[in-house]
């Protein structure tokens, strides 16, 4: 969930001006998500199939005013982000959250995640930002005294940038009671076993870095304390293992698990997708088609074209599904909603049996309702719970940006200082570093008139398409349009750039400045006070 000092990339604009998930830098690694390792995604497109992030774009449409880094596909993947862009829209409750591990200076990278928590507070979100000071000590092996010369640094770019603390919340994970009291109830929700398969953990593993995970987890879920709301975590794609570890969480921490189904016997969701398809197509197999019966569903379903009917899944899912309807006989098979009791008290329990209106029929373990559709009995079995003293979390949302090439190329890494602009260099130095970068010009300007340069593979462009032409797209089109025309050379673009570069880093450290006073007033401390030495290597 955390950014720290080393981020890659491989992607830059595209025609419109946009980034192209399909490009990749020169010796990229294939697709690693590993929040703590400094692996290239070399083709974000990859990200969409084998880890279930969607297209961003599909959901830029239902977002009002949507941010710059959006529209230029910077912001390139999302998980769940619809519920976030709904209350966006109808002015429900939101809230936006990420934290910074304080390992070095922030720099122009971290700038897309603080853009993307103001941008999301400008809309009316509770936003949250964080200093991961207890995964910088135990995942990075930082000392005390290091984390604490960092982490005010990156509190006052944040609140330079526009970051409102009256109406958002600064904290630091070793200093938040109550985030460390979520910490343990959700770790007793988790397994080391699990650790291994998603952070590759062994016998070497300090258990700090485990706790810190589970912090983290808290940190993901932290805004949902007062009450249940969307919430989104603005992340690189590293940090996805992190988002889908507390998406598992927030589910093993609700009192009831909402499902649909059919009959009295459990389905897992491969095999409710094949039930749903018999019960829709039961004109075909029912003597009664207003009471199907199970057994001929089962028996329909043997035989069925999957294909046909868009459902795929394993054979052997098939088969189980067959089995149990054949199991059920005569039972009817009709729709209903269920509610599995997974950590319920009886008082909740009996609470919302009380609840459901309409047809119900209750069991040991669970209650079926009939008349409820699934969107109104979730939000029902939420409401009993919070009235009951549980959570009622919502699934955390996440949306993933593009990782910033270095300046001179390949990977952008505070050990690399030429690589990176640190929000806190010097304007002059931050103007020479632009002038020094690597472009993705011919190598002649007779070629570059002839052939164009080649923005879509160089640093320089990212820099207007992500920092310096702000909000104003038809900018950074025009500079796009006339590297790849042929008629910007990259001499003219680096002076322009450098200069832009210089202006926004004096302007930006005169608003730190002017943060200073603001900081020392805020209720978040800089100063740790704490003992321990930085945990060895895992």
């Amino acid at each position: 969930m955390t950014r720290d000092h080393d981020t890659e990339t491989d992607a830059s604009g595209r025609e419109d001006p946009r980034t192209d998930g399909g490009t990749s830098a020169e010796g990229a690694d294939d697709v690693a998500l590993d929040p703590w390792g400094s692996s290239t995604i070399s083709d974000y497109r990859k990200l969409f199939e084998e880890f279930g992030i969607e297209e961003f774009d599909e959901v830029l449409p239902e977002i009002p005013d949507p941010h710059y880094l959006m529209r230029r596909g910077v912001i390139f993947g999302h998980r769940d982000y619809r519920p976030v862009a709904e209350a966006m829209r109808d002015g429900d409750p939101f809230a936006v959250l990420s934290g910074f591990m304080p390992t070095g200076d922030p720099h122009i990278g971290h700038k897309l995640v603080f853009d993307e928590i103001i941008w999301h507070q400008q809309q009316g979100g509770d936003a949250y930002g964080l200093i991961a000071d207890l995964e910088a000590h135990s995942a990075r092996g930082m000392t005390w005294e290091e984390i604490d010369e960092h982490a005010r640094d990156y509190l006052l770019s944040l609140l330079a940038l526009g970051f409102d603390p009256e109406e958002g919340e600064l904290y630091r994970q070793s200093d938040n009671r109550e985030l460390q009291d979520l910490a343990f109830e959700l770790g007793s929700k988790a397994n080391y076993s699990e650790f291994e398969a998603i952070y590759g953990f062994d016998g070497s593993t300090n258990v700090s870095h485990v706790q810190s995970v589970v912090t983290q987890m808290a940190d993901i879920l932290y805004p949902q304390l007062d009450e249940p709301k969307p919430t989104v975590i603005p992340v690189g794609p590293d940090q996805d293992p992190h988002v889908r570890l507390a998406r598992d969480l927030s589910d093993r921490m609700r009192f009831f698990k909402v499902t649909e189904a059919y009959a009295s016997f459990e389905l897992t969701d491969a095999e409710r997708s094949l039930v749903a398809a018999a019960y829709e197509d039961r004109e075909a197999f029912a003597e009664d088609p207003e009471t199907p019966r199970c057994e001929e569903a089962g028996e329909w379903l043997s035989e069925a074209n999957l294909d046909a009917l868009g459902v795929v899944v394993a054979e052997d899912v098939r088969e189980s599904a067959v089995e149990k309807l054949t199991n059920a006989g005569m039972e009817p098979l009709r729709r209903r909603v269920r509610f599995l009791d997974a950590n319920a008290t009886d008082a909740a329990f009996d609470a919302l049996v009380e609840a459901i209106d309409g047809e119900k029929r209750r069991y040991d373990e669970h209650i079926d309702a009939f008349d409820l559709s699934f969107a109104d009995a979730d939000e029902l079995a939420r409401e009993v719970e919070v009235d009951h003293g549980g959570y009622g979390f919502v699934h955390p949302s996440s949306v993933y940006h593009r990782f910033m090439t270095g300046l001179t190329g390949g990977k952008m890494s505070s050990s690399v200082p030429a690589s990176h602009i640190s929000l806190l260099d010097d304007p002059e130095e931050g103007y020479d570093k632009v002038k020094s970068a690597t472009t993705g010009g011919r190598e002649t300007a007779e070629k570059q008139r002839e052939l164009g340069g080649e923005a879509d593979k160089c640093p320089v462009y990212e820099l207007y398409a992500y920092l310096l032409a702000g909000d104003d797209d038809e900018f950074a089109k025009e500079v796009y349009d006339e590297c790849v025309g042929g008629e910007r050379l990259c001499g003219g673009c680096k002076e322009q750039a450098a200069e832009l570069m210089r202006e926004f880093l004096a302007d930006h450290q005169e608003k730190r400045a002017e943060m200073e006073e603001l900081l020392d007033e805020l209720d978040i401390s800089t100063e740790s006070g704490r003992r321990g030495v930085a945990p060895g290597d895992d």
